[in-house]
């Protein structure tokens, strides 16, 4: 295994063309909202950060497409939220089913928290993505596992060339009777890794993916040791994934992938300092909006974590959609980070 200290943006040339499509496919929850502070409000998540997150970096021709099911009554609200962002196509919002997402979220510190599920969106199929099929990335945000599912991603890999980013928060997370959320067993991961280009999780979501022993006597309760993700992401990664990336909350994230000599790269990404924490829902959704754009602008594994870390850094500096700064003042608050941006091989 070959580890060494990021560098500048460098393994890839800037391959960003004058045009691009992101299609984003997860839920937009009505989320109630408790704060670690005691602050309560109530707003929509989820896909919508990464929506939001996507529209600050993309340019105003490009073309983002959120595919989600939302209840009847909650459709003017969100296409309203929609509406501010230039290069939003709401084609994808579907609301047939009059289903979606309601969720409670009780915090207990700034990065933990209590989840209720009281509505229920109608899972993303493969007609639902028909009319993006020509997209240059899927960024998939689910939160509960059976909302984008395996044969959903099938589908865009045998009809698309786009890449395909999944975060591994939706099939880690499974609801009880009462709409109690909790961790599940990804036990069916092998299945689904044929099918991801990139695949983004936690700690906790990584804890929930790796069992490599036939008998484990408590499987999946705790969050994956740092001498457990190298394996974890070299099986990963031989069975069909491009990269692994885990975000590692006030440490920012590590990215695996193979190297053209076969080896596995390991490269940490610090993270990029807030000087407050104001709130933490959607960092993850951001995150992945950030490392699918950093991706198709430079080709670089490392570059899409450093965006993905600036992306999640501008959204807990706030608790509104308008943290996200362009690309250009995103680039410079990576470039203070990590040195200067180039785009040469």
């Amino acid at each position: 295994m070959s580890t060494k200290e990021p560098q500048a943006l460098t393994h890839g040339e800037n391959t960003m063309p004058a045009s691009r499509t992101v299609a984003v496919l997860g839920p937009i929850p009505r989320d109630h909202i408790v704060t670690h502070n005691g602050e309560t409000f109530d707003k929509y998540g989820c896909a919508l950060y990464t929506v939001a997150a996507l529209s600050a970096l993309m340019e105003p021709h490009d073309r983002i497409c959120p595919i989600v099911h939302v209840r009847s009554q909650d459709e003017d609200a969100i296409k309203e939220q929609l509406s501010a962002f230039a290069n939003v196509d709401t084609t994808g919002i579907r609301v047939a089913n009059d289903r979606g997402d309601v969720v409670e979220l009780t915090y207990t510190a700034h990065n933990m928290r209590d989840e209720r599920q009281t509505g229920f969106m109608s899972p993303i199929v493969p007609a639902d993505v028909e009319f993006v099929l020509d997209a240059d990335a899927f960024v998939c945000v689910p939160i509960t596992d059976y909302e984008v599912g395996q044969h959903t991603l099938a589908y865009i890999k045998a009809h698309s060339d786009g890449i395909v980013l999944l975060d591994g928060h939706g099939p880690t997370v499974t609801l009880t009777r009462g709409g109690r959320r909790f961790n599940r067993l990804w036990v069916e991961r092998d299945s689904w890794l044929p099918y991801i280009d990139i695949l983004k999780m936690n700690l906790e979501e990584a804890g929930c993916s790796w069992f490599p022993d036939r008998e484990s006597p408590n499987p999946g309760d705790r969050p994956m040791s740092e001498a457990d993700m190298p394996r974890f992401a070299h099986h990963c990664l031989s069975n069909g994934v491009k990269a692994v990336c885990i975000t590692l909350d006030e440490k920012g994230s590590v990215v695996y992938y193979f190297g053209p000599d076969g080896d596995l790269h390991e490269e940490y990404v610090p993270r990029i300092d807030v000087a407050e924490v104001v709130d933490t829902t959607g960092c993850g959704d951001s995150f992945a909006a950030g490392m699918a754009f950093g991706y198709l602008r430079y080709g670089d594994y490392v570059a899409a974590c450093r965006f993905g870390n600036a992306m999640g850094a501008q959204r807990c500096s706030g608790s509104g959609l308008n943290v996200y700064r362009t690309r250009a003042d995103t680039e410079s608050q990576i470039a203070a980070t990590y040195g200067a941006l180039t785009t040469s091989v």
